[in-house]
């Protein structure tokens, strides 16, 4: 199995701690646990590694997949999963 990574200038790395400042911030106070804040810095630097730059797609896509990956997202419609 080869390792992969990806290598990210300062100011993209600057750019990633703000979406995940701003997307944590639109939680709920006891949504924002460090487990959440994984999951979305993982996501946020996903979509870097394959070229994203736009903050707000960056946290458009990390608030879907949290909303994704919680416990009850499966009892909320997709059209009621407004981001």
């Amino acid at each position: 199995m080869g390792a992969t990574g990806s290598v990210f200038q300062p100011e993209l790395i600057e750019l990633m701690k703000s979406v995940l400042e701003d997307t944590a911030a639109l939680l709920p106070e006891a949504k924002r646990t460090s487990a959440t804040k994984a999951e979305i810095a993982s996501h946020i630097l996903a979509c870097a590694a394959k070229g994203e730059r736009n903050p707000e797609t960056l946290k458009a896509g990390a608030l879907l997949a949290i909303v994704e990956t919680t416990h009850y997202s499966h009892d909320i419609s997709p059209e009621r999963r407004a981001v």
